[in-house]
Order: structure tokens, then C-alpha cells, then sequence
């Protein structure tokens, strides 16, 4: 972007600049900004498996299932407390699902940890790693999902 100063000289300027410039001073942004996050999307190969976790272990509302125009089989989820939902998805037609290690996690917050732990291991999900204190008195821990995606427990401190 080009600005040009009071002596009418031009200089190059960052847009990113400008737009901080705008909102100092009241004005509209110039960026096409992002709003807000609407849902994050993961691939799963056993789809009424998935469901069960994230409804029966997770207790997650599911809020919409649909096929896609291309054909994935798509499913919606909502944490309670939350706007963002979580898609789960089924393609076969992207070839088998491989859940890299340490890539990626959902992070949920629960009142008791312990009384999890024990509700997601009479489900058949014992916890994978934790519960662990924090520095800042939160406890965390780990659960797999049926796929391999890791679910992370916190519960803050109080």
C-alpha cells in the first residue's frame, strides 16, 4: 500500500499498519478480518464409533449430521459452554485415516477429573497420560479418542 505524507512524497506502508491505525482511530477495518472460529473438522474411518465417544464419554450434543455434495458423512458437535462445534468427518474416498502423533488435540474443561476418569474408563477410555498438576494448580490429563485423536481434560484450579 502506497501513503502519502504532507509534502505529498509517498512511501511504502504495511497494510497490516494501517488497519491498526483505522481501529485507533474509530474507524472500520480495511482487512477482510476473520470473525470468529465456527467449527474445526477431523477425519475418522469408523463414524458410529466416534458418535458414541463423543456423545456417551465426552457428552457432547450432536447438533447436525448431513452428507456433504461430494459425499462425506458429516457430523456435529457442541460442548456445553461452547459456540464452536467440533465436524467429524467420514470420506472413504480420501483413503485411510492417519492420526499423526502429538499433531493436533481438543482441550475440554471438567469439573472433576477424577470423576471422569472413572465415567470415560467404565465406557472403555481409561485415560492415556495424567491427571497431572500444572504450575498453576490446574489438573490435566489425556484421553484417545476411538481413532487416535488426543482429548485433553482440564480441570482448572480453583
Amino acid at each position: 500500500m502506497i501513503a502519502f505524507d504532507e509534502d505529498c512524497s509517498s512511501r511504502k506502508i504495511d497494510t497490516l499498519q494501517v488497519d491498526r491505525l483505522a481501529k485507533l482511530l474509530g474507524r472500520v477495518s480495511i482487512l477482510p478480518m476473520i470473525k470468529k472460529l465456527l467449527h474445526t473438522r477431523y477425519r475418522v474411518s469408523d463414524l458410529e464409533k466416534t458418535i458414541e465417544f463423543y456423545q456417551d464419554v465426552l457428552g457432547l450434543e450432536l447438533t447436525a449430521r448431513s452428507k456433504s455434495p461430494r459425499g462425506s458423512e458429516l457430523v456435529f458437535f457442541k460442548a456445553p459452554g461452547s459456540e464452536e462445534e467440533i465436524e467429524i468427518c467420514k470420506f472413504d474416498g480420501s483413503g485411510p485415516v492417519n492420526v499423526g502423533s502429538d499433531i493436533t488435540h481438543l482441550g475440554f474443561e471438567v469439573d472433576d477429573i477424577e470423576a471422569f476418569a472413572k465415567h470415560a474408563k467404565s465406557k472403555g477410555y481409561p485415560l492415556s497420560d495424567g491427571p497431572t498438576k500444572t504450575s498453576d494448580g490446574s489438573v490435566i490429563a489425556f484421553i484417545d479418542a476411538p481413532e487416535g485423536y488426543e482429548v485433553e481434560l482440564i480441570q482448572r484450579s480453583r
